[in-house]
Order: structure tokens, then sequence, then C-alpha cells
């Protein structure tokens, strides 16, 4: 594979374009301050103004969003795996119907895979612009997102109505349904019931896992953060594992499987058939099946990144609550 050929399967944290549009809520207050990043695969920013950096899927989806302080995302729901992992910044992640079940704080580098069926929002408490990655499961990322009522609600009294085709309506850009399409109808009360309230002691203890904790585990091998064995216990389509400086040795290697890093601290070089690159804290690289390539340090000091990898399992709900 030439540098060009890779080139094109790196995003780079610098070249990032943002969907300023890309969620119902886009004219709820601070909302427009709020930045959708569609890294891999078709995301699920129901707006036409999102931009796909990789369109090929590797049987999960990877995007980000950034928010500066004290603004906040809605409570929404997905059908498939949502892992997140804070990449700047500290952030307060809440759920629940009406998002009080529960809450946590996550700090730079901690993961959380949310658990499928319940409604989730984030907000940005830190003092500076913070950034959080995100994994979707599927190639689809679940079909899209299935909102609160009280979001849907809210947004269409900014002017802004999601059809039932997943597509959002701008009424002050002059936007309307097509003929023939409804509005998408708002969760029943019935519905709404089949949502579980999980509290804070039912999601911490197997849900989330901290980053100085797996600094520490990452010492001589790979941290298995998410998976059959991992941390947190899950089959959601993909696997995830967090490396140090002393995780795996300089030597190349390959797999049959989709890999995607994921820099969290530090600078790697990686080398492969046909070139080498310096991956940074905030770029995506996608590894195709086969390739032969080395991951190292590529200087002195903190450095630690993610590995995702697509395995057999279906993508679903997650394990805990299948």
């Amino acid at each position: 594979m030439t540098p060009a050929q890779m080139d094109a399967r790196i995003v780079r944290y610098g070249d990032l374009k943002p969907c300023k549009t890309a969620f119902i809520d886009a004219h709820t207050p601070g909302s427009d301050q709020k930045e959708n990043f569609t890294i891999i695969g078709g995301g699920v920013s129901e707006s036409a103004d999102q931009h796909v950096h990789i369109t090929e899927t590797p049987g999960f989806n990877i995007g980000a969003a950034g928010q500066p302080p004290k603004c906040r995302n809605s409570l929404h729901s997905h059908r498939t795996a949502e892992v997140f992992f804070v990449l700047k910044g500290r952030w307060r992640f809440f759920w629940g119907r009406w998002g009080r079940a529960g809450e946590v704080v996550l700090e730079e580098g901690d993961i959380f895979n949310i658990p499928t069926g319940i409604f989730r929002g984030f907000e940005n408490i830190g003092t500076d612009y913070g950034m959080i990655m995100a994994v979707l499961g599927g190639d689809d990322a679940g079909g899209g997102v299935i909102w609160a009522p009280q979001v849907i609600e809210d947004a269409r009294d900014h002017g802004l109505v999601l059809g039932e085709n997943g597509k959002l309506y701008d009424s002050k850009k002059g936007q309307s349904l097509p003929a023939g399409v409804s509005p998408m109808p708002v969760l029943t009360e019935q519905q709404l019931r089949d949502f579980p309230e999980l509290g804070t002691a039912q999601v911490v203890p197997d849900y989330v896992a901290r980053y100085w904790d797996m600094v520490a585990l990452s010492d001589r091998q790979p941290c298995k953060v998410l998976g059959a064995e991992g941390l947190l216990r899950d089959r959601p389509g993909f696997e995830i594992d967090f490396l140090t400086r002393g995780s795996i040795p300089g030597t190349a290697y390959a797999t049959d499987r989709h890999e995607v890093l994921m820099p969290v601290r530090g600078y790697w070089r990686m080398d492969w058939d046909g070139g080498s690159t310096v991956l940074n804290p905030g770029d995506t690289a996608a590894i195709p099946p086969g390739l032969s390539h080395s991951l190292t340090p590529a200087m002195t000091g903190e450095a630690a990144l993610y590995r995702i990898r697509n395995t057999d399992d279906p993508a679903g709900l997650t394990g805990r609550l299948a």
C-alpha cells in the first residue's frame, strides 16, 4: 500500500470537518455551538450537511462530538452499541427518561460503553472546548437516533421537524416535509416503558473504565477493554484494546480483521509495507485486513491509544441487556 493510499485511510484531527446542524435539537439554546463529526461510516446525523470522511464501514462507525463548556447534548437512544472515550476535556454523562436516573463524570482517556436501550445525553463541564470520540455498532450505526419525546417537541418549537424518513427539515430555511412524508411520531407512554431507568450503581461498575487503570493494566500486554473477556464485557460486533508503550513489541503484525487506531496521548509511529507515518492524538487510522504494520511510540513520555477491531458478533443490544 502506497503512502497516498494509506493517507486516504487516515483522518487527521486538524482536518476534521464538523456538521453544526447534525441533530434535531439544532436550534435549542447553545446547540448552534455543537459540532458533530462523521469519521468512518454514515454516522447518525439527520442533516444533509454532514461530511463523511471515510465511507467504508468495517462493521462499526467512528464519530466524534465537540462542544464548548456548558453545552449539552439532548437525550437520545440507539439500537446498537455507543461507546465514548474522552479525548479532550471533562464530561458529564447522564441518562434516563428525563436524564435523572444516573450520571457519571469522565476525564480524558476514560471510556463509557453506554447500555443500549436507555436515553442518554452528555455535557462538557470543563473549562475549554472538549472532544469525545465514539464507536457505534453496525454498518448503519444502529439505523439512526431515537429521541426522547420532549426533544422532538422542543425542536419543533424552534422550527425543526424530523420526518418519518429520518431526515431533518428546517422551516427557518424554507424547508417543509415532502408530500407523503409525515413527522416522526413521538414515543408513546407504552413504548417508553421499554426504556429502562438504570441507576448509577447498575451502570458505572460494568460500563465505565478509567484511563489510569487501563494504563496500569497495559504495562506488558494490551488491556482488553471491551469484548467477551474485556473489562467491559460485551459483544457488540467489535472489540476494543488499550495500548501503551510496553503493550506490544515493535515488530510488524497483520490481522484478518479491520483495525482502527485512535491515539489518546503521545505520538505513535506506524510503519507498513510501503511507508510510514506518525499518528497524533485525535487522528483516526483505518487499517485494512491483511496489511502488515507495526506501532511504536514516536517520542519519549506518555503514549496511549485505543485499537478497535470488528468481530463476527452481530451488532445489537449490549450484552448485559440482551
